[in-house]
């Protein structure tokens, strides 16, 4: 009898262990889609106002151009002056980079541990 049990008890601890595995795989499975989808819909998100900032950007930029031609009586001076604030706005997010990588680490971290 006590045999018996002992077989039983194992037959059940052995289909246990194999729902276990089987849900845990399923649960990983939707983790992992999950964290995929929120990174696509942030990707996408941010390609899509980051275009539209862009567009924005350049228009903005040619008419400040235009007016600084205007008032400094020049037809490149004004197109100079906005591509060397370019340059310069470059300049500092280049030695800024190392600040960056904090916060972008949190934010993609709060997606894949949340």
């Amino acid at each position: 009898m006590a045999l018996e049990e002992l077989k039983r008890d194992l037959t059940e601890a052995e289909a246990d262990v194999r729902s276990y595995l089987e849900n845990s795989e399923e649960y990983a499975k939707l983790k992992i889609f999950k964290v995929l989808m929120e990174l696509v819909t942030i990707f996408a998100q941010t390609l899509l106002i980051g275009a539209l900032a862009l567009l924005a950007l350049v228009l903005l930029s040619w008419a400040a151009s235009n007016a600084l031609n205007e008032a400094l009586e020049s037809a490149y001076l004004g197109y100079l002056l906005i591509g060397m604030s370019y340059v310069l706005i470059a300049v500092i997010c280049y030695f800024l980079r190392n600040r960056l990588n904090g916060p972008v680490l949190r934010k993609f971290s709060k997606h894949y541990f949340d």
